[in-house]
């Protein structure tokens, strides 16, 4: 038998962190003298205690650990708690890597002085043009790749032509902000009218008057544009007057550096 202080020097684990996980009953001490209240352990013990610490730098909550030692249903079951545990840790490392992009983006905005930049608003009339488009609810904005990715082959097996100036755009259809399946439309301008296939549809566009920010850089800026857009609309007498819509002069689809994408927000508005 140990004393709780030795158990803790063979385990490597706190007294303060035993005490926790005797009360949470994780481990639990093998004998409690009744007259001292002293907490003695077992040698067999270290095993559950190193499977515990292994467990938590898994980052595994304590109520899983609690599951994963009790478990009796063979490795099938444990497979499944590992398996589950994987697929949170990327979803967290991802996270990790947008929050990690847009810091970055913003230290360097800092360093360039760009952070306080202002973001010119130009009112412009877009003509009517011809174009291939597919509308879907998709899962979030961050996948608005998929519907290209359904768009361009069918383009390509079409042998479409494009004109000179040619606009690739999205437009963002929800009344409202939303975290998930949002309402995206893409459309690319074409030379000509084509048969429709499956979700693609050729359509003309109709001719818009719309206020006009163009910035150069990560889509991180967007929330600096939409105010910029906001101000221009308020001071100037317009509303605003349909979905707005980015329209891709460079995009990830040709730049893989996100510092040249060049981006143009289109915001619908008539006089108020």
């Amino acid at each position: 038998m140990l004393k709780i202080g030795d158990f803790s020097k063979l385990s490597r684990i706190s007294i303060r962190m035993l005490r926790y996980f005797d009360e949470k009953s994780l481990l639990k001490p093998y004998e409690i003298d009744n007259l001292t209240g002293y907490r003695y352990y077992h040698e067999s013990q270290l095993t559950t205690a190193s499977t515990i610490v292994a467990l938590q730098k898994m980052g595994f909550s304590i109520a899983v650990i609690s599951e994963i030692l009790n478990c009796e249903s063979g490795p099938e079951k444990l497979e499944e708690f590992f398996t589950e545990q994987k697929n949170i840790i990327n979803e967290n490392y991802q996270n990790s890597l947008r929050q990690m992009q847009l810091l970055e983006t913003s230290l360097s905005q800092i360093r360039k002085d760009e952070y306080k930049m202002k973001y010119s608003v130009i009112l412009k009339e877009l003509p009517k043009m011809k174009v291939a488009s597919i509308r879907q609810i998709i899962p979030s904005y961050e996948d608005e790749a998929i519907l290209w990715h359904q768009l361009m082959p069918v383009l390509t097996n079409k042998k479409v032509s494009y004109p000179n100036p040619c606009y690739s755009l999205a437009i963002f259809h929800d009344k409202e902000h939303k975290e998930n399946n949002v309402d995206v439309e893409i459309q690319i301008a074409v030379d000509r009218d084509y048969s429709n296939e499956g979700d693609i549809i050729f359509k003309e566009r109709p001719e818009v008057l719309v206020a006009s920010v163009t910035f150069k850089g990560h889509y991180n800026q967007i929330h600096l544009v939409n105010k910029a857009a906001a101000h221009w609309v308020s001071n100037n007498n317009y509303i605003f007057d349909g979905p707005m819509f980015n329209i891709y002069h460079v995009s990830p689809a040709t730049e893989n550096n996100p510092d040249n994408w060049i981006t143009e927000c289109c915001f619908p508005v008539r006089e108020r």
